[in-house]
């Protein structure tokens, strides 16, 4: 039983991942690039719900809307000031460029909130299901946490597949002249998706301060880099691959912390990533792609 709730632990820290994984993955899978900004998003994502919440006083919903907003406004700016002017650049440039933009977020949080860690309050109550007379108890927040996941999860697919914007963006990814040529405004495309991601940041900051509640300027310096792990895992560019990759990191990363050694778990992480990229360097559910050269 003990490893039941061990397991349901990884999913739900593999969802949280998966979240942020889905946005690394919509970047890299339209516009080509790997948004290492992504993570310190997220860190701007749980400063806006902690003001939110704790100084301002507002309710949760209202306060995860704030979020969301302020996330969304600021992946939009990152992609028109920092991204845009390079679309033809090099990926080491775009890579440069990103790290920058990343160093920037996190020495501004420096100078507006400061080093001090902020405990972020209780916003949900900790109740407990019980299962198998007692012997399995699953909190509300793992199962919010997971359901949430789901829903986005579903969500995401059904508008990338179903909705006209969706094919734009699978036209782009395909693309992005031949979807020009088409009529389709590629730097609105490229704008969405940085929306959207950036979006799904500040959903994964609330869901991880719920988790780990102390907010710092580097809070998402870890958690983006073990999300970027889940993408290219699952395969980079792949939105089920992201969510596949997320729950799967999170399993490894929970068992290995259990099992193996607590100081050795993020070795094992990276280390199974190694393994995957050296046997399917694709990911999982990645495709493999020719280029011509």
């Amino acid at each position: 039983m003990k490893f039941l709730s061990y397991l349901i632990s990884g999913i739900r820290l593999g969802s949280i991942y998966a979240i942020i994984a889905l946005g690394y993955t919509m970047v890299y899978g339209i516009a080509k690039m790997l948004n290492f900004a992504h993570g310190d998003v997220i860190m701007i994502g749980a400063y806006v719900a902690f003001f939110a919440l704790y100084r301002a006083g507002l309710p949760l919903i209202v306060s995860l809307l704030a979020a969301v907003a302020v996330c969304t406004v600021l992946g939009i700016t990152i992609e028109k000031l920092a991204y845009k002017p390079l679309r033809s650049a090099t990926s080491l440039a775009v890579l440069i460029t990103a790290i920058g933009v990343s160093y920037f977020l996190q020495n501004a949080a420096l100078l507006l909130w400061g080093s001090t860690s902020k405990i972020f309050p209780t916003i949900l109550d900790y109740g407990f299901i019980e299962l198998f007379n007692g012997e399995l108890k699953i909190s509300y927040l793992i199962l919010i946490t997971i359901l949430t996941c789901i829903v986005i999860m579903v969500c995401l697919t059904l508008f990338v597949n179903k909705t006209k914007l969706g094919k734009a963006m699978r036209a782009c990814s395909e693309d992005k002249d031949a979807a020009r040529l088409m009529g389709i405004n590629v730097n609105s495309v490229i704008s969405l998706t940085f929306a959207i991601g950036s979006g799904l940041a500040a959903v994964a900051s609330l869901l991880l301060c719920a988790t780990y509640p102390t907010v710092t300027p580097t809070l998402g310096s870890m958690p983006g880099i073990k999300a970027f792990t889940a993408a290219v895992l699952g395969g980079i560019g792949s939105i089920p691959g992201a969510f596949l990759g997320g729950l799967l990191l999170g399993i490894i990363e929970v068992i290995a912390k259990v099992y193996i050694s607590s100081e050795l778990t993020d070795a094992i992480v990276f280390s199974v990533l190694i393994l995957v990229l050296l046997f399917k360097p694709a990911g999982l559910l990645g495709k493999k792609t020719n280029e011509k050269v």
